[in-house]
């Protein structure tokens, strides 16, 4: 038993830590880049890129309802049923990504201006959020195809199309921000052509391989159009709150960019640097909560909930060790990380201690993804993860980190380590969440077309 899982997990963390790796390799390559374009195009990009950031979790958390539902099912051998799911996950995503690009498109200086009041970081940002409306559009119909493929353990397609689009993206990130091979140089801006280049290209990657590679599941917009009112209830109950945890998180965590933002551009510059460090760090952890995931809800689609239990304690010690490398990672990054950078004085003072925080600030991010959305999501345990999250982030770190900034003013470092604590204080409920076992469900239904028609 041992052996299976652990070679059950090595076949799908690794392909999943090899797509985030270039994913955060595609967000340091453009911090990298744009240092020596300037600081405020990196201050720019950066606060740009919390909208992305939010849009990101929106298609993550409908892509971690599409899974939570398709692994089950794919563990009960039923694929129309996943057809069904991976189509009412794709008209959610439609109807999201229309309003969100549509903002983009036409007011990205009032969405700049949420963020800093600065005249020529809303210049730079605006210019960046009109480019990347395109690329919203692209990416919600990646995000679901690529969730439901991973959902029965076609990682290693999800990853290839991934390698793809994100190596394309940190080659055109070079062209278009200095100017090569003829190209003009257009910084920050050029950061938004290479992403919309690169998702478009992903998106045709994804129809090719739905066409030639994957007959059983397609990226088909009919099914969009296929009716199965038991499977939506499910998508709804289970999955919104999934997509409302994520949002509530995000947008939470968004907010401690408007705190940073208007606590002075060499916050938010240090800050753009510790993300990119972060995002590494975290890569391993988070991955094997995502491969985890996935695991049991095939084990609990099987009904098999004694081995599911014993799967995720076996999850759990994994990600405590993935969570003490990564913030040894960090710490072993910030030497070089120092070196290289090209900040102000404060600026690098500010960069040096926010990366000290973060070495162990990604413990506690990894043991409560793995068990929120990985754990407990994987059995259908959508709304604890909601109601924790957003007591945590709305009653507890966003007020304190405003609180510290703007009534009593302390200094940055100090409200970016209270910042730091959101991910500690809910341990204790999530852990005795784990232990109550009420996250062992199957969620599959049987007979779902007997009595409906489908087509």
């Amino acid at each position: 038993m041992k052996d299976r899982f652990y070679s059950q997990i090595f076949k799908l963390v690794v392909p999943i830590v090899i797509q985030n790796l270039l994913s955060a390799a595609v967000s340091s390559a453009d911090v990298v880049m744009l240092n020596y374009v300037g600081q405020s195009s990196i201050s720019a990009v950066s606060l740009a890129a919390n909208y992305a950031s939010v849009l990101f979790m929106v298609y993550y958390g409908l892509g971690t309802g599409a899974t939570l539902l398709c692994a089950q099912y794919w563990g009960k051998k039923d694929l129309q049923a996943i057809r069904v799911v991976e189509g009412i996950a794709l008209r959610f995503s439609l109807m999201i990504t229309l309003v969100f690009s549509g903002f983009a498109l036409l007011t990205p200086e009032l969405m700049m201006r949420l963020f800093t009041t600065d005249a020529e970081l809303i210049r730079i940002g605006a210019e960046y959020l009109r480019i990347m409306s395109f690329t919203y559009f692209c990416w919600g119909f990646i995000e679901i195809y690529l969730a439901v493929l991973r959902s029965v353990g076609k990682v290693t397609i999800a990853m290839i199309l991934n390698v793809l689009a994100f190596s394309l993206n940190i080659l055109l990130n070079a062209v278009f921000i200095f100017g090569l091979f003829g190209a003009p140089c257009l910084g920050a801006a050029g950061v938004a052509i290479a992403t919309a280049t690169s998702r478009a290209v992903e998106l045709t990657g994804c129809i090719i391989v739905s066409l030639l590679f994957s007959k059983d599941l397609k990226l088909n917009p009919a099914y969009m159009l296929i009716s199965n009112k038991p499977l939506l209830k499910d998508f709804v109950q289970l999955s919104l709150p999934a997509l409302a945890n994520d949002l509530s998180w995000s947008v939470a965590f968004s907010m401690y960019s408007v705190i940073l933002g208007h606590l002075g551009t060499d916050a938010v510059a240090a800050n753009s640097l510790v993300v990119v460090a972060r995002n590494f760090g975290t890569v391993l952890c988070f991955g094997t909560a995502s491969a985890g995931g996935i695991l049991l809800g095939n084990v609990m689609g099987e009904g098999d909930m004694g081995r599911a239990k014993e799967y995720a304690s076996k999850l759990l010690k994994l990600t405590v060790i993935t969570g003490a490398i990564g913030g040894v990672l960090i710490l072993i990054a910030t030497p070089f990380i120092l070196h290289f950078a090209s900040l102000s004085e404060t600026a690098m003072h500010y960069l040096k201690y926010m990366l000290l925080i973060n070495t162990y600030y990604v413990m506690g991010a990894a043991v409560n993804t793995t068990l929120i959305a990985g754990v407990f999501r994987a059995g259908g345990d959508t709304r604890f993860g909601l109601i924790c999250d957003t007591i945590d982030m709305w009653c507890y770190a966003v007020p304190l980190g405003f609180i510290a900034a703007f009534v009593f003013k302390l200094p940055v470092l100090v409200v970016y380590f209270l910042l730091c604590t959101d991910e500690f204080v809910k341990w204790p409920w999530v852990i005795k969440r784990y232990l109550s076992g009420k996250w062992l469900q199957n969620i599959t239904r049987d007979n779902l077309f007997v009595n409906e028609e489908t087509h």
